[in-house]
């Protein structure tokens, strides 16, 4: 292929383009078969019994050393947000709901040091985890999972400050992980 550039008056030859047919034609296989291969996986709502219709979500209580006064209420309010927002569910106050959502916050350690320079802390970590528990009442199945992830901050940073900055991400990262684990089987 030739291709003239008109501000140069210069010719370019180009031997071999990366992005010949067969290239294209592979890419966009994946992309189909990602998006319509095997019919389970949706990436847009939730995969629900249709037979599920309420839903009681439990406040995320704090049982970890340290406490963040503000985190449980802001998990449970986000998960509660996520749950409305993304299925057909109907939130219910009663224990016989079909599914019944309840956790705990077990971790939620910011004092750990992750890298060293010069025999000196340079980045620190705040780790938090959830353990949960969902209930199905129309099939009497309870499922137990824990969901954990980290989050690196600068030690020259004061915990304080990394953890204001870290809350929203924190918050959205972990409701995304229980919401996928209970309703994508993730």
């Amino acid at each position: 292929m030739i291709l003239k550039n008109k501000n140069l008056n210069h010719l370019f030859i180009i031997r071999h383009l990366p992005f010949h047919r067969g290239f294209i034609g592979a890419i966009i296989a994946c992309i189909l078969f990602l998006t319509f291969g095997c019919g389970i996986y949706k990436f847009n709502d939730a995969s629900i019994d249709p037979s599920i219709k309420t839903i009681k979500i439990g406040y995320i209580d704090n049982k970890a050393r340290y406490v963040n006064p503000q985190f449980a209420a802001k998990l449970t309010d986000k998960i509660q947000q996520k749950i409305v927002s993304a299925t057909k569910l109907t939130r219910t106050n009663n224990d016989e709901a079909d599914y019944v959502i309840n956790g705990v916050i077990t971790t939620y350690d910011g004092s750990q040091t992750v890298g060293v320079s010069s025999l000196q802390a340079n980045t620190n970590r705040l780790t938090i985890s959830v353990h949960m528990t969902w209930r199905n009442n129309k099939t009497n199945k309870l499922e137990e999972f824990d969901v954990s992830r980290s989050f690196d901050y600068p030690a020259s940073q004061s915990f304080t400050v990394a953890e204001a900055q870290l809350a929203d991400e924190a918050v959205k990262t972990l409701t995304d992980d229980i919401f996928n684990r209970i309703f994508s089987n993730w």
